[in-house]
């Protein structure tokens, strides 16, 4: 009779391999792949998108005109600023881990495919990046403290 534990030594090889041809049966052409794909203008609109989520007072260049101003007493309560960041899903909650993460994904898309961006969309996301990293770093000024969320 089989134990779970040798069952699982089967199941995780077969499954791994039928990732891998998965993966590879997708890909077929390597470079033909990447050239349907425009990460620069995925990446542009993306950081569009976050600029819409931007939570606090909003900076003269913010290119979503619509939006404005929001939360700018963010951690009053408590005495603290937790004014910035960007709002987790379209709603008016800011979670931090959600939002360190994000950000390190941001960053490091910003990194691996910058330079497929268009010219002017660099310091765009420079801004998006910064613009989270402040509201984090105000989230943990505090000794002994992290403000993991704000609504």
């Amino acid at each position: 009779m089989a134990t779970a534990c040798s069952r699982v030594r089967v199941v995780l090889p077969v499954c791994c391999c039928f990732l891998v041809l998965l993966a590879l049966s997708r890909c077929s052409g390597g470079a033909a792949v990447a050239a349907r794909h425009d990460y620069g203008d995925a990446l542009a609109k993306s950081i569009l998108f976050f600029e819409g989520q931007r939570s606090g007072r909003l900076p003269a260049g913010q290119r979503a005109a619509w939006r404005g101003d929001s939360a700018v007493s963010d951690g009053a309560a408590a005495g603290v600023d937790l004014e910035g960041g960007y709002y987790d899903a379209g709603d008016n909650v800011k979670f931090g881990f959600p939002m360190a993460f994000t950000t390190t994904m941001l960053a490091w898309s910003v990194v691996e495919f910058g330079d497929s961006m268009p010219a002017d969309e660099h310091g765009h996301a420079a801004d998006a990046v910064r613009w989270a990293t402040e509201y984090l770093l105000k989230a943990i000024a505090h000794p002994g403290v992290i403000f993991i969320q704000a609504s």
